[in-house]
């Protein structure tokens, strides 16, 4: 159904914490891709499902020699690795020079990863964590190909400030100028908040204002929970009974949200897709 790709501006507000939670409750099957040109984290605070650690060639690092000679979907797949808890992730690259041997690469990325979720063998949505995207970072070109750009920010001013500039920015470069609210053109641009949740609600509603108000083409589409202790629950750290963690729970309702929200809207674009490419639409089973 789609590609969904998570950033942030500046500074570390927790985009892969949030890309392991939206995936863990995710309600289709989901494959989450660390796409960060920097570097991913999970190889590092994540253990496989053999109870190993993870593999750090087999991911984006193995993906780049097979996407040059182009790249269907369901290769995919042959880059994936299952974690403990049973989520399939495509593991991020070790270092950040290892981003010039995708040179050039990712648009067909971005194409793999939106046309996933049509396969007729393996269908999927992505998460992409894309880290910091400041800069000229070529994860960007992954955005065009998305169905949802996600900002990750906290709630300081500066966050705040940042995160509609950058929003603005990006409305800029997609949709060819700013809007006054969200528009369904692809990618949606959408704003989730790391809040504390005894206010998250009145925040979300003062931050969508600003957003609204600057004409960004953003919106807020939720709120994850400010949840240390979930979050180390969740990278394997921290016994405990993840599902009834604070983040987790409110990755549940941000989850909800956008499939109350686009998911219909999503579906029917794909299936006008297949109908102009001549295809049957594709039945995906139920997820998670």
């Amino acid at each position: 159904m789609a590609l969904i790709a998570l950033a942030a501006d500046k500074g570390s507000p927790g985009v892969t914490t949030a890309a392991v939670a939206l995936a863990a409750v995710w309600p289709r099957r989901v494959l989450l891709a660390e796409t960060d040109p920097a570097g991913g984290d999970l190889v590092y605070r994540s253990a496989a499902a053999h109870g190993g650690p993870l593999n750090p060639n087999t991911g984006m690092l193995s993906i780049a020699a097979t996407a040059r000679r182009g790249l269907v979907p369901d290769q995919l797949w042959d880059h994936v690795q299952p974690l403990s808890g049973g989520l399939e992730v495509l593991v991020g690259l070790g270092v950040a020079e290892q981003a010039a041997g995708l040179a050039g690469l990712w648009p067909t990325l971005g194409h793999a990863f939106a046309s996933l979720a049509d396969s007729p063998n393996a269908p999927a949505d992505v998460i992409a964590d894309c880290g910091r995207i400041s800069g000229d970072t070529p994860a960007v070109e992954l955005f065009p190909h998305a169905s949802l750009v996600l900002l990750i920010s906290r709630t300081e001013p500066e966050a705040l400030a940042r995160v509609r500039d950058r929003a603005a920015a990006l409305s800029g470069k997609l949709h060819g100028g700013p809007r006054g609210a969200a528009s369904l053109n692809n990618p949606v641009i959408g704003v989730v908040l790391v809040a504390d949740p005894g206010n998250a609600a009145k925040l979300a509603g003062q931050v969508n204002d600003m957003l609204v108000h600057a004409q960004t083409g953003a919106r807020v589409v939720g709120t994850l929970a400010d949840d240390p202790a979930g979050a180390e629950q969740l990278a394997g750290r921290r016994r405990g009974r993840l599902d009834k963690s604070l983040l987790i729970r409110s990755a549940r309702k941000v989850t909800a949200d956008v499939y109350q929200q686009y998911g219909a809207a999503w579906a029917a674009q794909a299936q006008a897709q297949q109908a102009h490419a001549g295809q049957p639409p594709q039945g995906h089973g139920a997820g998670r």
